[in-house]
C-alpha cells in the first residue's frame, strides 16, 4: 500500500506559530488531507505531543513524535521517535542544553502548551527558537543512540539549514534529508530525500509531503522505507 507522510510540523508551542494551531487541529486537518504518517517537531521542546498522540489515536493517523532541535551552529535538526516515551526522555538532553533566555512574548510570540481540547494548561517561558550547546555531527549520533529518525531540516533553506549554515551537507549516517525543492543532485545522492510542510499555521498544513510503500502506516514501515530510499513525491 501507498502511505502519504508529513515528518515536519509545529504547533502554537512553537514560537513562530499561530496561537491557535492546536495539535488536535493539526492531526484533524492531516486527516482530512489524506495523510496517514504525521509528525510533530515543535522547536526544542516536546510539550505538546502527549496532546498529539491522542489527537493522532482519535482521528486515526499514526503519529510520530520528536522536534526541530537548533544545533550549536544553528541549524535545524529533526529529531523523530515512535513512541511519545523515547521523546520525552530524549527531549530532556536539549531542555538541560538550552540557553534560558527569557521569552519576548511581542517580538517572538507565544508558546503555549495544550491537552488535546486545546486548553491552554501552561507556556515556556524561555525562548524555545534559541540553540542547544551541542552541534550538528553530536546531534546525529545522539538521535540514532536513542533509536531514532535524524534529518536535516529544509537543508536547501537559506537560513538554518546545513547548506546555508555550515556551507555544505556533512557526510553522516542520516536517516534521511529534507528538501522544499527536489533537486536531483540530492535524488541520485546516498540519502533518501524527503519533503515536508514544516507548517506553522492551518493553511500550511499538507503543502508538502512523501509517500512510502508498506504493508501498514507504522514507524517500521517509515523506517525501512527511508532505509531502502523507497520514496516518492507530489507530481
Amino acid at each position: 500500500m501507498r502511505f502519504s507522510i508529513d515528518l515536519h510540523n509545529h504547533s502554537c508551542l512553537s514560537p513562530c506559530a499561530d496561537d491557535d494551531f492546536y495539535p488536535s487541529i493539526l492531526a484533524l486537518e492531516a486527516k482530512d488531507k489524506g495523510i496517514d504518517i504525521l509528525a510533530l517537531c515543535d522547536h526544542n521542546s516536546t510539550e505538546n505531543i502527549i496532546a498529539f498522540k491522542e489527537a493522532c489515536d482519535l482521528v486515526g493517523i499514526t503519529g510520530i513524535y520528536g522536534m526541530e532541535i537548533t544545533t550549536i551552529e544553528e541549524v535545524h535538526l529533526l529529531s523523530l521517535f515512535e513512541t511519545v516515551e523515547a521523546a520525552l526522555d530524549f527531549s530532556e538532553i536539549i531542555t538541560e542544553s538550552l540557553l534560558k533566555i527569557e521569552n519576548n512574548v511581542r517580538l517572538f510570540g507565544h508558546q503555549h502548551i495544550v491537552n488535546v481540547n486545546c486548553d491552554i494548561t501552561g507556556e515556556v517561558d524561555y525562548l524555545l527558537y534559541g540553540p542547544s550547546t551541542y552541534s550538528f555531527e553530536y546531534l546525529i549520533g545522539l538521535i540514532l543512540s536513542y533509536d531514532g529518525l535524524a534529518i536535516p531540516a529544509h537543508i536547501d533553506r537559506p537560513s538554518n539549514s546545513a547548506l546555508a549554515n555550515l556551507g555544505f551537507l556533512p557526510t553522516a549516517p542520516y536517516s534521511a534529508i529534507e528538501m522544499i525543492h527536489l533537486d536531483r543532485t540530492y535524488l541520485d545522492g546516498p540519502y533518501p530525500v524527503v519533503q515536508g510542510s514544516d507548517a506553522h499555521t492551518l493553511t500550511h498544513v499538507g503543502r508538502r509531503r512523501t509517500f512510502i510503500e508498506g504493508l501498514r502506516p507504522d514507524f517500521s514501515t517509515l523506517r525501512c522505507a527511508l532505509e531502502a530510499h523507497n520514496v516518492s513525491y507530489l507530481t
